[in-house]
């Protein structure tokens, strides 16, 4: 499979609200190439649509494309279908293709296999899977450098912190969230390799209160910073997060987001927010150039899509005001060095020996 980096220009995406395509993507004579009947529809992870974080960032993409192009939610323009379980996967992708959508996202790894067995069945289809590969010439395979945003994050809260003890809450035990804990554990040990790091997986995207208790118990021993990566699990980080600082103003606990901004569900009252910054996925960026080349009749089909710091499919959110200049600018300076490739951040966690 044909593997290149994929380049974009974040300014002028949401400065304009178009999409900057690649150049030298092969043009696809399926059912893309027909601009004014297209239509794309997107099934959903476990997580719901509605998950504040990576399946949300998916359907805000397709709801843009949509609006910017005229299209109408439904039949003929664009939809989602959500996943209660991972045995609905196949049967939805293939609802979305009976239903006639030119182009059809599957929103996770998990999601892989569903989508490999769909396109193979319905080879005049075009499939995109976002956070995995599959080797079909009628899927475009999107990833990201998770590790490089997640480092950045790994400066921000070993800056922070008061306690020295830090957590990471982890989904499901896969690649695209080991990538998280590498690059967060990597970014923490640049500034004080003494700093203790609680790693905790949940095993679920989609059990808030898995994430709830799982953050209690680390606050409760003394962490004071909590990276998140794990969907719609990580709404109960912020939870106990928000009830702790509730509770006492002077609680010194601090949530970092995963995906998309996530500043608005660290809101405790109108003077109080625990969400010290998130690390943005452009996952709506992604869904929508793949579906502007697509829709060109230029489907990417059989490559592999990577976004990273450099192509600024990887950032941090505003931190509105909980993080110092100072810790800015040595973050700025990290995040030059990842993107000019002086600094190379490992994908997996470095087992001790």
């Amino acid at each position: 499979m044909k593997k290149r980096k994929f380049g974009l220009a974040l300014s002028v995406v949401l400065a304009a609200g178009t999409l900057l395509g690649a150049c030298g993507s092969k043009d696809d004579t399926t059912k893309g190439d027909k601009e004014d009947n297209f239509s794309l529809a997107m099934v959903t992870d476990l997580g719901g649509v509605d998950d504040k974080s990576f399946n949300q960032s998916a359907w805000e993409g397709i709801q843009k494309f949509g609006k910017d192009n005229g299209m109408k939610k439904g039949d003929g323009g664009y939809d989602y279908l959500q996943s209660a379980s991972s045995s609905e996967y196949n049967t939805n992708l293939t609802n979305m293709n009976r239903r006639n959508f030119d182009l059809i996202f599957g929103v996770g790894y998990l999601m892989a296999d569903a989508v490999k067995e769909v396109a193979d069945q319905k080879p005049d289809t075009n499939f995109s899977i976002i956070d995995a590969t599959v080797d079909a010439p009628n899927v475009a395979s999107i990833l990201f450098k998770e590790q490089e945003g997640a480092f950045l994050a790994g400066v921000a809260a070993a800056s922070v912190t008061k306690s020295n003890k830090i957590g990471f809450v982890g989904g499901i035990d896969i690649p695209v969230i080991n990538r998280f804990h590498a690059g967060f554990v990597e970014g923490v040990k640049a500034v004080n390799p003494d700093i203790k790091v609680d790693v905790q997986y949940t095993g679920a995207f989609d059990k808030a209160e898995l994430g709830k208790t799982t953050a209690n118990r680390m606050f409760t021993t003394g962490v004071d910073v909590i990276f998140h990566a794990a969907g719609a699990t990580g709404n109960g980080v912020f939870t106990e997060a928000k009830e702790r600082k509730a509770k006492d103003p002077n609680a010194n606990v601090w949530v970092i987001g995963v995906d998309a901004d996530q500043y608005k569900e660290g809101q405790v009252n109108d003077k109080t927010n625990v969400t010290l910054t998130s690390v943005m996925k452009r996952v709506d960026v992604a869904v929508q150039d793949v579906a502007k080349q697509a829709k060109e009749g230029k489907f990417p089909g059989g490559e592999t899509l990577v976004y990273g710091l450099s192509d600024n499919g990887m950032a941090l959110a505003d931190s509105h005001g909980a993080i110092s200049d100072e810790t800015m600018k040595k973050i700025d300076d990290f995040a030059k060095q990842i993107a000019d490739g002086t600094i190379k951040v490992p994908e997996k966690v470095e087992k001790k020996k």
